[in-house]
């Protein structure tokens, strides 16, 4: 598999603190990786640096490579990577509705503005994805009055587009080549965040199929219930730094994960996914 991310010596600062420490990581495009660590330790830090939101402290040694390159056009690169959070991406989206809320995943846009032009191609590539997440039934719904559960299926719909789309065309829309196949890469920052036990299950068992399907996964979260089986291989990061990187059967033990959150933990597998408590 081709390079997704390589991070050496990688240090990022916050106002004036350092909240990364010294990060190298390494993920193939296509990898199913989830990064696991207590709040507060510098999960969401590490993936705005992924998506070139925050950059690293200028220092010999520092190196930041993702898809290859290590210069990005970042209206470019937000058409290469899907972000999913658990906030929506801008407050016009709310009045949007979940169709068109896909479609703004083309142009990296929080609402369709006038000024963009939004083809046949795109709107039949936005219905596809929609079936893919199983939003079709609530497409036309106005996002801010969907469920939780129903407004992360449209964000992931959104990303998967947006993944889609690895150039742009003359006018700063897509190119027809560009929307027949990007890499895609989910890059999902605590998606079970605000869902109740039925929304998380529902959302689970889509990020199920798309991981096998062929759409890369990487997953911040401190929810091991949120780890796939499809996943092996896990990350763990404590104080700004990793702790940890290697087969998930290695790191979900009591003993590893007591350490890592600072507490006794406990832990079960059933049907591949691991609890803890």
């Amino acid at each position: 598999m081709s390079s997704f991310l390589e991070l050496e010596h990688v240090n990022v600062a916050r106002g004036e603190n350092i909240v990364l420490h010294d990060v190298n990581l390494r993920i193939q495009a296509g990898e199913h990786i989830a990064i696991l660590g207590p709040n507060g330790c510098g999960k969401s830090t590490l993936i705005k640096t992924m998506t070139c939101e925050l950059y690293p402290v200028a220092l010999p040694g520092t190196r930041v490579s993702i898809f290859g390159r290590e210069r990005w056009d970042l209206t470019e690169l937000k058409r290469r990577l899907g972000v999913v959070s658990s906030e929506l991406p801008g407050k016009p989206t709310l009045k949007t509705s979940g169709r068109d809320a896909v479609i703004t995943g083309f142009f990296s846009s929080s609402t369709l503005w006038p000024n963009l032009t939004v083809t046949a191609e795109m709107r039949t590539l936005a219905e596809e994805s929609l079936e893919r997440v199983g939003a079709l039934s609530f497409a036309e719904k106005p996002v801010g009055e969907m469920s939780a559960g129903q407004q992360r299926r449209i964000m992931i719909a959104r990303a998967l587009v947006g993944s889609g789309a690895a150039t742009a065309g003359e006018e700063g829309s897509p190119s027809s080549e560009a929307l027949a196949g990007g890499r895609n890469m989910l890059l999902l920052d605590e998606p079970s965040n605000a869902l109740d036990l039925s929304a998380q299950q529902e959302l689970r068992a889509m990020l199920r199929i798309l991981a096998q399907q062929g759409t890369g996964i990487l997953l911040i979260t401190h929810h091991i219930a949120d780890i796939l089986p499809e996943m092996n291989r896990v990350v763990q990061m404590r104080d700004g730094r990793i702790v940890a990187d290697g087969a998930k059967q290695d790191l979900l033990r009591a003993p590893v994960l007591s350490e890592l959150f600072g507490a006794r933990i406990e832990v079960t597998e059933r049907d591949g996914f691991h609890h803890a408590w």
